[in-house]
């Protein structure tokens, strides 16, 4: 077995039932051990260093996977880890990234570095209709390398389960209506590929459409704070996606709160809410 590194995003399901994936690379060494030393390098909270090591089973469901694992409790579903094995070795190493900062991803603190695409998918949506509508946005939508999305408004009814008829289309578009106050979702005009995809910005010869634009709220996060609670938001301006301008509501808006400065172009602003977690 040759020396390698690999990275990987853990998904939820990886936290929730302690396995990593295993890369191809080391699998053939390996698959005939009765036990795999797995070490665990990683700094809680992002800050003090910590060392695990256990005795792990080489498995394959669909993917080979090395299964037993214990992960910290402040990894959150998309962060990063390498994967590390040396030749004539029987151990790997894996290791979590801290950040320099810690950041708050949609009020989810990230103490690591972490994939924004995986973060978007992975969403823990709960039972109000804001959060079925942006975890249908989020899931069901395409998603770009910062971990925005864009799906088009006529799909979203099929994906978020608000019902249909009259009553479905009254909660849809108040569930739409808060996400855009809240500043999580935007309204533009996107495109559709040739396999009925979305796609932002549109290509030349697709067919447009109206679409909702998702993009994660990123900022810094004081290390000692509880993650998911209600709080207000102050005022702040957001980036918009290429192409997009604010509205003259939110150009005023602005100009209210915030009278020595004037809107950038390709930036909005979202006024003060209040927050559930």
């Amino acid at each position: 077995m040759k020396s390698g590194t690999r990275r990987f995003a853990l998904w939820r399901a990886d936290l929730d039932g302690g396995v990593c994936a295993a890369p191809e690379e080391c699998v053939e060494a390996l698959r005939d051990s009765a036990a795999v030393t797995v070490v665990l390098e990683h700094r809680d909270r992002g800050v003090t260093p910590t060392r695990q090591v256990f005795r792990s089973e080489l498995r394959q469901d669909v993917e080979w996977q090395f299964g037993e694992l214990t992960w910290p409790a402040d990894l959150q579903p998309g962060v990063l880890v390498t994967v590390s094995w040396r030749a004539a070795k029987d151990d790997v190493v894996v290791r979590t990234e801290a950040l320099a900062e810690p950041l708050r991803v949609d009020g989810v603190t990230y103490f690591h570095e972490y994939d924004p695409k995986v973060v978007t998918r992975e969403y823990d949506a709960d039972d109000s209709n804001r959060a079925k509508v942006l975890a249908a946005v989020r899931r069901r939508g395409r998603v770009l390398e910062d971990g925005s999305a864009v799906l088009a408004e006529a799909d979203l009814a099929a994906h978020c389960g608000l019902g249909r008829g009259a009553r479905g289309a009254f909660l849809l578009r108040n569930a739409i209506d808060q996400l855009i106050r809240e500043g999580f979702l935007t309204r533009l005009t996107g495109g559709i590929d040739s396999s009925g995809y979305p796609a932002y910005p549109a290509v030349e010869g697709q067919k447009t459409a109206e679409m909702v634009f998702y993009a994660p709220m990123v900022e810094p996060a004081p290390r000692e704070q509880d993650d998911r609670q209600d709080h207000w938001v102050n005022g702040f301006v957001r980036k918009l996606p290429p192409g997009a301008q604010a509205s003259e509501k939110q150009v005023t808006l602005h100009e209210r709160v915030v009278e020595d400065e004037p809107l950038a172009p390709g930036f909005t602003f979202v006024r003060r809410h209040h927050r559930s977690g």
